[in-house]
């Protein structure tokens, strides 16, 4: 089993990227077409970089990529459309990206394993949970999401609140995914905004509610 997976990790050296999860981003990308040439896409916990690699290529020189992390991104070989920055996902707001919005959020992140399936699942949903909090201020209306999750019990909530800001929403786990993971990739097209929660703003305020 572990041989065959191994396949990915020798065809990422063979073809110069930074590490075997480029075909994940591939392989989802050949499915549902998200990158698209010229587009600006933001790359979200990147390192070592074969993400950024992928998306890079895909956008074109007419594109842009901004990739960050809390580790350092070696720079060296990425095209000049590319940007590295070392920030966390907290800090980053429209004005860190002089006030323009991105047409794809991207994010292999997640949370360092502990052995606790359980515990492992409720950190990474967080996470996704915090860049979906973060889209009003990343993401342009139509644009499109591409995030990393371990499913677990609270798995199933964050695909509702996903089909809540997006058109289409699918859980997607590539050939490149070792099998015995629990990991799965949410995709999100056609990005609505944060509109679909005004009702219940609405309906608080009736109440007497965060007045």
């Amino acid at each position: 089993m572990r041989e065959v997976q191994d396949i990915w990790f020798r065809r990422a050296k063979e073809e110069g990227y930074r590490a075997r999860s480029a075909f994940k981003l591939i392989q989802i990308d050949d499915r549902r077409k998200i990158l698209r040439r010229g587009d600006r896409v933001l790359d979200v916990g990147a390192a070592p970089g074969s993400w950024t690699q992928v998306a890079a290529a895909r956008v074109g020189p007419t594109g842009f990529v901004c990739s960050f992390d809390l580790k350092v991104i070696d720079p060296k070989g990425f095209p000049s459309h590319v940007r590295v920055m070392q920030e966390d996902l907290n800090k980053l707001d429209a004005d860190s990206f002089d006030g323009e919005l991105f047409n794809v959020v991207i994010s292999d992140i997640g949370p360092d394993t502990s052995g606790d399936s359980s515990g492992d699942s409720i950190r990474s949903v967080a996470l996704c949970n915090t860049l979906l909090d973060r889209l009003p201020v990343w993401l342009k209306n139509g644009g499109h999401v591409v995030m990393k999750v371990y499913e677990g019990g609270d798995y199933p909530e964050l695909l509702r609140r996903t089909e809540k800001l997006f058109r289409e929403v699918k859980g997607v786990k590539p050939e490149s995914s070792r099998r015995e993971s629990v990991e799965m990739f949410i995709v999100g097209q056609d990005y609505r905004g944060e509109k679909i929660e005004q009702p219940r703003q609405t309906e608080a305020k009736k109440r007497g509610w965060g007045e």
